[in-house]
C-alpha cells in the first residue's frame, strides 16, 4: 500500500468516527434529586408535542396537544414533574424540564411533534438520561466525554504515525533502487 493510499484510508477512517461521534443523538447526566433539560428543537409551526420514554412499551412522558398539557394520557410516574421550557415554545423550542430526577428516570427518550396541516407525528430528536446513582457523580457521562476523545486523540495518533512511516519507508525504498540503478566502479 502506497504512502497516499495509507494516509487516505487513515483520513477516511478518522472521518468515519468522527461523523459517528457528532450524530442528532444526545447525551444528558443528571444526579438524583436534579431538574434537567432534555432539549428538543423543531422549525416547522406545530400543533402538539409528545416526549416517550421507551422502557417496556412507550410511556408517554409529556403530551402538549389542543393548545394545552395533556395529563390525563400521561403516565402517573411523570406528572407534576414535567412540563415545557417555555411555554409559548418560541423558536420552535419544545424543550422539557424534568424535576426530581430518579435513578428510574435514566433512560431513553424520544421526542415527536405533529407539523401544522399534518396529523402523523414526526420524530425530531432522541435523547439518552443517564441519572447518577446516590453517591457517585460524572459516572456514565463524564467518561463518554473523555472516551470520545481517548479515541478521537489515538486516531489522530494513529494517522501522524501512519504518515511519517509511510513516508520514511518510501524515502528508504527510494534510496535503495536508485543505488540498485547507479553503474558500481570497482
Amino acid at each position: 500500500m502506497s504512502a497516499g493510499t495509507a494516509s487516505l484510508c487513515s483520513t477516511l477512517l478518522f472521518l468515519s468516527v468522527f461523523m459517528f461521534v457528532s450524530s442528532d443523538q444526545k447525551i444528558i447526566t443528571a444526579d438524583i434529586g436534579d431538574s434537567v433539560i432534555l432539549p428538543c428543537r423543531v422549525t416547522n409551526k406545530i400543533t402538539a408535542v409528545k416526549w416517550i420514554k421507551h422502557y417496556l412499551g412507550e410511556k408517554i412522558v409529556f403530551l402538549y396537544q389542543d393548545n394545552k398539557v395533556d395529563s390525563d394520557n400521561q403516565n402517573s410516574f411523570y406528572k407534576n414533574r414535567v412540563d415545557l421550557q417555555d411555554r409559548q415554545m418560541k423558536d420552535g423550542d419544545v424543550s422539557i424540564i424534568l424535576k426530581d430526577v430518579t435513578i428510574y428516570d435514566n433512560g431513553t427518550y424520544h421526542c415527536h411533534v405533529k407539523v401544522a396541516g399534518t396529523n402523523s407525528w414526526k420524530y425530531i430528536s432522541i435523547i439518552y438520561l443517564h441519572v447518577d446513582p446516590p453517591g457517585r457523580s460524572g459516572g456514565l457521562g463524564g467518561s463518554i466525554g473523555l472516551i470520545v476523545g481517548v479515541v478521537v486523540a489515538v486516531m489522530v495518533v494513529s494517522l501522524c504515525l501512519s504518515f511519517c512511516f509511510c513516508t520514511a519507508l518510501r524515502n528508504i525504498v527510494t534510496r535503495y533502487l536508485q543505488t540498485r540503478a547507479q553503474p558500481r566502479v570497482i
